[in-house]
């Protein structure tokens, strides 16, 4: 599975990024504020696009001007990364699911960090319109949506006929699984959620 991690701003990017972003949202003009600031134009332009490393007096100034606490210019800069996770189309790890069979294929989505998984999101491709299934049953919770065809969906006792933009949520425990694949090629988002057990 390929994911992405966004590299890190340097301290010089994210001042800059503030400064702009300020001025912007108020609607500032470059040259107003840098000779209110009293500093040249060329200057804030180059603070703004990270070009240079400027002082805390500068900085300082430019924060009064732009009527903004010192603090809050640097408040975010060293909160905790983000850990989102991004997966590219196509770049989800295929995984063999019990049961499955040709023409039928599972590719994951996420992957949890750290020693508890709480739940996990699958992109199952189906285009055998001939294929039975097994039924599944898992702990938790899981949530379909169907992209594309058309099936009937066995949850228990009872068939759900789901098309393109439909929806279904249940209890994992019960056994579940497709029932008939009624046009192919099937694409259907499977987010199966355990909860904090």
């Amino acid at each position: 599975m390929t994911t992405e991690t966004p590299p890190r701003l340097r301290l010089e990017q994210y001042l800059g990024m503030q400064i702009k972003r300020q001025r912007q949202a108020q609607e500032l003009k470059l040259a107003d504020v840098a000779r209110i600031a009293g500093i040249s134009q060329g200057m804030l332009s180059k603070i703004e696009n990270a070009q240079v490393s400027t002082s805390l007096d500068t900085l300082s100034r430019l924060c009064d001007v732009l009527g903004m606490p010192m603090s809050k210019l640097f408040s975010q800069y060293d909160q905790p990364d983000g850990n989102a996770i991004l997966v590219k189309a196509g770049d989800g790890m295929e995984v063999v699911r019990r049961g499955t069979e040709k023409g039928h294929t599972y590719h994951l989505l996420n992957h949890t960090r750290g020693p508890k998984k709480n739940f996990e999101a699958y992109m199952v491709s189906m285009d055998d319109a001939s294929e039975e299934f097994p039924t599944f049953a898992h702990p938790g919770t899981e949530f379909l949506h169907l992209l594309e065809g058309e099936l009937v969906y066995r949850h228990g006792n009872q068939l759900y006929h789901m098309q393109a933009g439909d929806s279904l949520t249940f209890d994992g425990d019960i056994p579940h699984g497709p029932e008939k694949l009624l046009q192919v090629p099937i694409r259907l988002l499977s987010v199966m959620n355990y909860g904090n057990e």
